[in-house]
């Protein structure tokens, strides 16, 4: 069941990002061929100026169909010099245009996250979390914190330049930042300290690691701000500008020597982590089961987003790099060229499937021996 749900979730982030070609298509007099709400056998169909709407028999994600997608595979099997430009073919409107209508998938992606982010800021939850008070492991686990003179009983107040109140405040800033220099600041029995540590990076997560526990005892309900409507979607806004940040920052930690196929999630574990999720938080509560499970969807959908975005052919940043390229040259990428560079991409997101895969299967393997 939980599996079910995770792949309707992941499905409707898939759908959203569909959503997004097909507005601009129809924006910009690209002829939609068929938009069809699942996958597989068509279910119901209706043709309405020239688009066949479709549902389809498995519930999952969605696909958007445009005149003269199939014109690019054309010209390299009859070896042509150019790409065929029919009048309302995605390859015969202007450069521009196609480049924003590559784009929209992923801008409907951030807008959904914005979306999770304001219904969030308007709903409001109750969660339970450590305070900033710390616990320091013992000799046997490498600590940083202890090196540099922090103490069991410590209260960490401050990063850097910023406050923490909670062990969630002290995770999210040591997490996105191994291998790195932080000032922290600490309150020991009403004395301010400051020391200076540099962080470890968890060689299986590739997260930032401090070499401490939170404090049990130490437990605290915290009651999330609410928002009223507009300063709700400021807030959503602001939230997805600083989650996406976060995520094109966490990129750079693949490239420091980790375990990429514990650090990149394939289908599988995304599909699971989105079950659990809406399974488990709906046991809290309700308002604390849609806020968890809003959250997680922001964090796939910009994700998928950013993915989207690299500038790699067969993905929509591909496809945005070849009409930037035709836009400052005056000259559309020769089809040859395109398909030898389009080969390399396929490469790259096999190997990435199958590390994604790989850490799938370790996933799945490691939780059936925790049971």
């Amino acid at each position: 069941m939980k599996i079910l749900i995770g792949l309707i979730a992941l499905s409707f982030i898939v759908f959203f990002h569909e959503l997004g070609h097909f507005i601009f298509a129809k924006i910009f007099g690209v002829k939609v061929l068929s938009f069809s709400i699942g996958m597989g056998p068509i279910l119901i169909h209706k043709t309405i100026n020239g688009t066949d709407y479709r549902i389809s028999l498995f519930p999952f994600g969605g696909y958007c169909g445009m005149e003269g997608e199939k014109d690019f595979q054309k010209a390299i099997e009859n070896n042509l010099d150019s790409i065929p430009k029919n009048e309302d073919s995605l390859y015969g409107v202007h450069p521009l245009k196609r480049a924003l209508i590559a784009f929209a998938g992923p801008f409907f992606n951030f807008i959904l996250a914005a979306v999770s982010f304001t219904v969030i800021s308007m709903t409001g939850y109750e969660y339970y979390t450590l305070s900033n008070k710390i616990i320091i492991p013992d000799q046997t686990v490498e600590s940083p914190a202890r090196e540099a003179g922090i103490c069991t009983g410590d209260r960490i107040i401050k990063i850097n330049d910023t406050e923490t109140k909670t062990f969630n405040d002290l995770y999210e800033i040591i997490s996105l930042r191994p291998k790195e220099k932080l000032n922290i600041t600490v309150d020991r029995d009403g004395e301010i300290l400051t020391f200076e540590v540099v962080t470890l990076i968890n060689k299986n997560q590739g997260n930032g690691i401090l070499g401490i526990i939170g404090d049990s005892s130490t437990y605290e309900k915290v009651q999330s701000k609410t928002y009223s409507f507009f300063p709700a979607i400021v807030h959503g806004i602001l939230e997805t500008g600083k989650m996406t940040a976060r995520t094109v920052k966490s990129l750079g930690i693949l490239f420091k020597g980790i375990d990429v196929t514990n650090a990149v999630s394939g289908p599988a574990r995304v599909t699971s982590m989105l079950g659990e999720t809406v399974s488990e938080g709906f046991k809290v509560s309700f308002n604390a089961g849609l806020c968890s499970t809003l959250e997680l969807v922001a964090l796939i959908s910009i994700s998928l987003g950013i993915m989207n975005l690299l500038p790699i052919p067969v993905l929509d940043g591909g496809l945005i790099l070849f009409a930037l390229i035709a836009i400052l040259v005056r000259k559309e990428v020769p089809p040859k060229i395109q398909y030898k560079i389009q080969i390399i991409g396929i490469i790259f997101i096999v190997f990435i499937f199958l590390i994604g895969t790989t850490g799938d299967v370790k996933y799945f393997i490691n939780k059936m021996n925790v049971r």
